[in-house]
């Protein structure tokens, strides 16, 4: 079983969408992309420096139209995608791409709601200096107490032995000065504390928004964040949307729910590596794939072709 995966803030880097720029048509899709969000889509992911991706209002957009992007060398449209995926998942706003692959969002609704979730996340996170770091390694117990200690909360719970912190600046400065036995605190691309109380006003502006959509049924399950549930309601899958900006990405239930679904292959989908390394160390003998430039959309197609076959847990069985 085949399952398609989406990556959050922080997988960006500079030019990374130049290769994807050379296939026919990509250059138009990303440019009506820009007309949806207001921002230079085309630019961003060529030209701009890194500073300019660690901006939340630059960076989400972009993962998301990448997303799609990549995503629509593979399988054209979400009743496609249903014939060769058993399930999707993505990590923070990578979950906004995966309902749109889904087609639970029209690529344009998805693409306003992030331009949306993005100005109102960083208007949060404007508020006070605040941040994320990964913390890998470590006694859980060790790592947990170390967080309460210093006030951070861990946004992420990434499975693997990686828990990412997220708070105030001086206070992850003090966790990577002084980290718990046995782990690496590796501070992360982002301008603030993502998934978090921080983020509070950021749901309120969204549900204003979400409140006008009328979301469709997922062609295929989706993991979602919060507890790795497969969903398919689109209702109930907006709410989630919405809801998950404050609330830790529980990622390790999600890898925990693919595994039970039986995969056998995964394919993370540009700007792809994070997830991808993630499902290497917790998916043992899983074909995996990061999705990083148009070089490797043969060997994704021969994954497809021999894993692509609909879960056994089907989306008749998921909310």
């Amino acid at each position: 079983m085949l399952v398609i995966v989406f990556p959050g803030q922080g997988s960006q880097a500079p030019g990374f969408l130049a290769p994807w720029l050379e296939l026919p048509g990509a250059a138009d899709r990303l440019r009506w992309a820009s007309a949806v969000v207001g921002a230079d889509l085309l630019a961003h992911g060529t030209t701009s420096d890194a500073e300019t991706l660690r901006d939340t209002a630059v960076a989400q957009p972009l993962i998301v139209a990448a997303g799609l992007l990549a995503l629509r060398e593979l399988v054209d449209g979400p009743a496609a995608l249903a014939r060769v995926a058993g399930a999707v998942a993505g990590h923070s706003v990578g979950e906004l791409t995966a309902a749109a692959a889904a087609g639970a969002l029209s690529p344009e609704q998805a693409l306003v709601l992030v331009r949306e979730r993005g100005r109102a996340m960083a208007a949060a996170a404007a508020v006070r200096p605040t941040g994320m770091s990964a913390v890998v390694g470590g006694d859980p117990q060790e790592v947990s107490a170390a967080l309460e200690r210093l006030g951070l909360a861990a946004a992420n719970a990434n499975g693997g032995g990686q828990v990412v912190a997220a708070g105030e600046l001086e206070a992850l400065a003090a966790l990577g000065a002084e980290p718990p036995a046995g782990a690496r605190v590796v501070p992360l691309k982002v301008a603030g504390a993502f998934h978090t109380e921080h983020m509070a006003p950021a749901v309120g502006a969204l549900r204003e928004l979400a409140a006008g959509l009328e979301p469709g049924t997922a062609s295929v399950p989706l993991a979602a964040n919060a507890d790795g549930e497969l969903v398919t309601d689109g209702a109930e899958l907006l709410r989630r949307l919405v809801a998950q900006v404050s609330r830790p990405v529980r990622w390790d239930l999600c890898t925990a729910t693919l595994e039970r679904l039986g995969v056998t292959a995964l394919i993370e989908v540009a700007p792809a590596g994070t997830l991808a390394n993630l499902a290497k160390r917790q998916l043992k003998g899983v074909e995996v794939l990061a999705l990083k430039t148009p070089a490797d959309l043969d060997r994704a197609r021969t994954l497809v072709a021999e894993h692509g076959a609909p879960a056994t847990e089907t989306a008749g069985a998921a909310r």
